[in-house]
């Protein structure tokens, strides 16, 4: 931690922690910021031998684009939570008094850079690395699900047109419009370990066999994955145990084989609910309810990346250092 200038006085003399200092204070200790700075580094320009204004460091800009998954900031209320909020400029490495901060230009050109280069992908793919030298994340079965992430249905833009990226689809009785993140969770730990998103109105079923590593051995998934392992592209290797239609549960006979079937559908559904964890974290704990970008492109970007942080989330007890106690 670098010195801190007269610029922050009261900040180091605070009693009390925040919620949101202890996160940060979490998250810097578990995530592999030197193995993910390296793999982004290439992206980051350098100053020009014309000369012109110093690039941001690689360290930093990380910082700040992470923080905007974590506390749903858009460009200009991230620039300004940096100028507002000393425990974010103090995550990112910044000093009021000695720094420049980023403006939201150049935090918008970094985010583009690594949608422009693939970087999500390349990140949770890191992520996931680092979780499997730990023993963390297994591949020996996998869970296939599948969720609605609304977009904006409005007329009231530019184009005056809905984003043509997006579908409406039919859930039960209501109608959705946006589109789906299709995640395989690892069946042990329940960390993702591939995201695909498309149009909602895309069927999970067609998604299924995409989502496997191709090492697992047991793939689970609800009644809408049924007819997965007939598809031309399933693996015969892999063993799919699928939910029954609830309508069929509900119709089953109270004999011995109704039990013992129903016994074998709730032990099912006790191992799907791992695939729900990975929802939750980008849905309560980052708060990720509806797009924030036009298009399937810039949306998957950072969809996958908030897995990839949903993982580090998950998993902080175990990628907490020697001697460093995780409070939450």
């Amino acid at each position: 931690m670098k010195q801190r200038s007269f610029a922050e006085p009261g900040y180091a003399r605070r009693p009390k922690q925040t919620k949101r200092q202890q996160f940060l204070a979490e998250m810097d200790a578990v995530i592999p910021w030197s193995r993910l700075e390296a793999l982004v580094a290439p992206v980051q320009p350098q100053r020009s031998p014309r000369g012109g204004r110093k690039a941001f460091a690689v360290s930093a800009m990380l910082r700040i684009h992470f923080m905007q998954q974590w506390f749903v900031l858009s460009d200009p209320g991230m620039e300004e939570a940096l100028h507002d909020i000393p425990a974010m400029r103090a995550f990112a490495g910044l000093d009021a008094g000695d720094d420049l901060i980023p403006d939201e230009s150049s935090i918008l050109r970094f985010r583009h850079r690594l949608e422009q280069h693939g970087m999500a992908e390349q990140l949770l793919a890191e992520i996931n690395a680092v979780l499997s030298e730990r023993g963390v994340l297994l591949r020996q079965g996998t869970i296939v699900d599948a969720t609605l992430i609304h977009a904006p249905s409005s007329t009231k833009n530019q184009d005056r047109a809905r984003d043509p990226d997006m579908h409406q689809t039919k859930k039960g009785n209501q109608w959705f419009f946006g589109m789906k993140a299709h995640i395989g969770v690892d069946a042990d730990s329940g960390l993702t370990h591939t995201v695909i998103t498309t149009p909602a109105n895309v069927n999970d079923v067609t998604q299924a066999n995409d989502l496997l590593h191709g090492e697992e051995a047991e793939v689970y998934g609800d009644a809408g994955y049924r007819g997965a392992d007939r598809r031309s592209d399933a693996n015969p290797t892999v063993a799919w145990q699928i939910a029954m239609r609830p309508g069929q549960r509900r119709a089953l006979p109270h004999t011995k084989l109704g039990r013992l079937l129903n016994e074998l559908e709730r032990v099912k559904a006790q191992m799907r609910a791992k695939v729900e964890h990975p929802f939750r974290v980008i849905k309560r704990q980052f708060g990720y309810q509806k797009t924030r970008y036009r298009g399937l492109a810039k949306n998957h970007a950072q969809i996958v990346t908030l897995f990839a942080l949903a993982n580090v989330y998950q998993a902080r007890r175990q990628l907490m250092p020697a001697g460093k106690v995780c409070p939450s």
